[in-house]
């Protein structure tokens, strides 16, 4: 058994899209990144490289190369789940901060996505969301952040 833990975060703002785990969440504001920046699904992605001991996203999906500019981080991830051939998925657990907006009608369709992505049951998937009570760059709705743990064997 091998653990990894994952983060990521991106700044809100006005004329990008709100996608996590692969899902749109509509909201007036949007994740600012090179690639969609799936907060949540970036999380995953280093919570298994983490564990496999293979660097970070950082490394394998640089933000300098053209290739990657607005690609959807399903598709990262699921490069991510290719190369893991030695290991298989037991479980992965996830927290989104995020003030707004609130993201429970969309927790379903992000496990579905999710499982669907990496090839697991939705079952192995926890994800929970969390506000910041109106603290720091969160709360201020400025930025949406994510953790994750993810366990393979």
């Amino acid at each position: 058994m091998r653990i990894g833990f994952g983060y990521d975060s991106h700044r809100l703002v006005k004329g990008r899209s709100l996608i996590l785990g692969g899902v749109l969440i509509p909201y007036e504001l949007g994740l600012l990144g090179h690639s969609d920046a799936d907060v949540l699904t970036h999380a995953v992605i280093d919570a298994l490289l983490g564990a496999q001991g293979a660097g970070d996203i950082g490394n394998l999906f640089p933000d300098s190369d053209p290739k990657y500019k607005d690609i959807s981080s399903l598709l990262l991830l699921k490069t991510v789940i290719e190369q893991m051939k030695d290991y298989k998925i037991t479980n992965i657990d996830c927290v989104v901060l995020a003030q707004e907006p609130k993201l429970s009608p969309y927790m379903n369709a992000i496990k579905s996505s999710l499982s669907e992505c990496m090839g697991i049951d939705s079952s192995q998937i926890n994800i929970k969301a969390k506000t910041e009570e109106g603290l720091g760059e969160v709360g201020r709705k400025e930025m949406v952040k994510a953790y994750a743990v993810a366990l393979i064997e």
